[in-house]
């Protein structure tokens, strides 16, 4: 079983930015696939970015390229979302997601892939 705890969400103005962190509660992370997922009430969850183990394969969805930079540090069995230049349509309650361990994920961005959510964090741009 693997816990995984985000934090660093919060409140702030479009244009800014704001990094967002998983600890995981597991021995070791270097065999998971993780990845940040975003979603609202009544919407489908949208994956966000993902990395693989070793952070050499990387995932970004369309609408955060060139923004949102994902990145892992395994000692620390911590994942990372940067996020700059932020827009209102950020706004969304931000999760973190890991694989089973040692699992072949081909769709990166969508949700079936991984067996393991964080609780979320929220995220609020204001305009």
């Amino acid at each position: 079983q693997v816990q995984l705890v985000e934090s660093g969400g919060g409140s702030v103005q479009a244009g800014g930015s704001l990094r967002l962190s998983c600890a995981a509660s597991t021995y070791s992370v270097s065999s998971i696939h993780m990845a940040w997922f975003r979603q609202v009430p009544g919407k489908e969850r949208e994956g966000v970015a993902s990395i693989s183990p070793g952070g050499s394969s990387i995932d970004y969805a369309d609408s955060v390229k060139g923004r949102f930079t994902i990145s892992r540090d395994n000692a620390k069995r911590t994942v990372y979302l940067q996020m700059n230049s932020l827009k209102s349509e950020d706004t969304d309650m931000y999760y973190c997601a890991a694989s089973r361990l040692g699992a072949w994920v081909r769709t990166p961005l969508r949700p079936y892939e991984y067996n393991y959510w964080g609780q979320g964090t929220q995220v609020t741009v204001s305009s």
